[in-house]
């Protein structure tokens, strides 16, 4: 098929949401301007998921984009509920006493989160009553080991990661008496995400990455060109520090099957993720659960299977390597993004798109045709080309879908190619998934004038 382009646009736009974080009195007081973020999905349905929240009770935002495997059910829970849990491990001990008083009597709830959602970011009413009791449980032991201490961020991020994932496998383990969520709750442990969530509060910003999702700094450097910070490492084979955590967690007779062609057991990309309980669990548990689990779990050869090599679990974890950075005025956005992105993009490339972008200043690189022949008639095309471009780069209203335009339609002279773009989005859905995978895109906005009165 050939797409025209406003249908291009159209499917690039079908997910895209922008929020402003709103002035007071003429003025912004936040560190965060605002955000836009977008989702192109390769797999039907979609397994990425993202979500972003104003923390009400504490100061700062949240943000997190959630990559899933083996199905979309673990990634979806994880991002209705990760934030729950990193808000409640943040909040003071007073605060927390005042919400279980409140649930105690029957009274209305403190809203701990305000969520910046797109219609399309499903939430499941199902399954929200199981969720909010698993959280109560959660903060009624943070209550008893009140420490009075105040909450270490970075810590609280590590708390909140673990404990969710122990909550989802837990909840998969008892089971649930209505045989809809009994098959949810096993779904969602049965299936993974990966997650890499971002916490900015003032100059103060956190990431916390379990998986191969990453978070890019934008920098502005003197001379107005753009640069690259990374803010997470990879969760995988690729990771050699990573390989040493996971052969030093297991005897040394496992050391050749641990990690097989750059996979956990031969099997898994990511080495850190939610859910995975074929990861997790003894095989006498696995076994105990699928059997006395519906049938449909029982028709699903993934729950079937005993990986290769088990002798030792767990051999997967969610707990995320959490990475501190004091912003600077010249820090100006950060991306949040699935690995969708980086298989197409380096981060140098989605500095500078993203740069431009946001300041609509253009550095020119000369043009570089490494070892094409190039005709004088195509040189001129490439100039008329490029002049095109940056008269074309304000038709997108969202920095994210700018993002995705250029991961998707990029030539190997750098620039968006139409014809390449319009082949890229008309692949039939089951053909998609060889080219390219999920890819969700959140771009944070940074507020240099807040961050320099720091």
């Amino acid at each position: 098929f050939y797409l025209t382009p406003p249908q291009v646009n159209s499917i690039l736009k079908a997910n895209e949401y922008s929020f402003k974080v709103p002035e007071f009195d003429g003025k912004n007081v936040s560190s965060v301007l605002g955000f836009d973020s977008n989702q192109l999905p390769a797999n039907a349905p979609i397994e990425d998921r993202r979500s972003a929240a104003t923390c009400l009770q504490t100061r700062g935002m949240l943000l997190g984009v959630f990559d899933g495997h083996a199905g979309c059910a673990c990634a979806q829970a994880v991002s209705e509920r990760l934030f729950y849990y990193i808000a409640v491990s943040l909040l003071p001990h007073e605060t927390l006493l005042e919400i279980e008083n409140a649930v105690e009597s029957g009274r209305a709830l403190l809203p701990i989160l305000q969520w910046h959602k797109h219609p399309n970011d499903y939430f499941s009413k199902e399954a929200s009553k199981l969720y909010f009791n698993s959280l109560r449980t959660y903060w009624q032991e943070l209550i008893d080991l009140n420490s009075g201490e105040t909450t270490d961020v970075k810590e609280a991020l590590i708390n909140a990661f673990k404990r969710l994932d122990n909550d989802i496998s837990l909840e998969a383990q008892v089971g649930d008496p209505n045989s809809f969520l009994n098959y949810l709750v096993l779904r969602v442990a049965f299936s993974g995400a990966t997650a890499c969530v971002a916490h900015v509060d003032g100059v103060d910003l956190h990431v916390a990455n379990t998986g191969d999702s990453r978070a890019m700094l934008g920098v502005q450097e003197e001379d107005g060109s753009w640069s690259a910070v990374n803010l997470s490492y990879d969760h995988n084979a690729q990771n050699k520090q990573e390989v040493e955590r996971v052969k030093m967690e297991h005897p040394k007779s496992e050391e050749k099957s641990l990690v097989k062609q750059d996979r956990l057991l031969g099997l898994l990309m990511p080495f850190r993720a939610f859910g995975d309980v074929k990861f997790k669990w003894s095989i006498e548990l696995q076994k105990r659960v699928v059997e006395s689990g519906p049938d449909q779990l029982n028709d699903n050869e993934y729950t079937k299977f005993i990986p290769p090599n088990y002798h030792t679990p767990p051999y997967l974890t969610a707990e995320p390597e959490v990475i501190y950075h004091r912003l600077r005025p010249q820090d100006k956005f950060l991306v949040l993004a699935t690995d969708g992105l980086w298989e197409t993009m380096h981060r140098q490339d989605v500095a500078r798109i993203v740069g431009e972008y946001l300041t609509g200043v253009h550095h020119q690189q000369p043009i570089a045709v490494g070892g094409y022949k190039v005709t004088l008639g195509q040189m001129h095309g490439l100039l008329t080309e490029r002049r095109a471009r940056i008269s074309s780069v304000f038709e997108d209203q969202n920095a994210a879908t700018h993002l995705i335009r250029h991961a998707v339609g990029n030539n190997e002279f750098g620039s968006v190619d139409h014809e390449r773009l319009s082949k890229m989005l008309s692949l039939p859905e089951e053909l998609a998934r060889m080219y390219r995978d999920d890819m969700t895109i959140i771009v944070v906005q940074f507020n240099s004038h807040v961050i320099g009165a720091y």
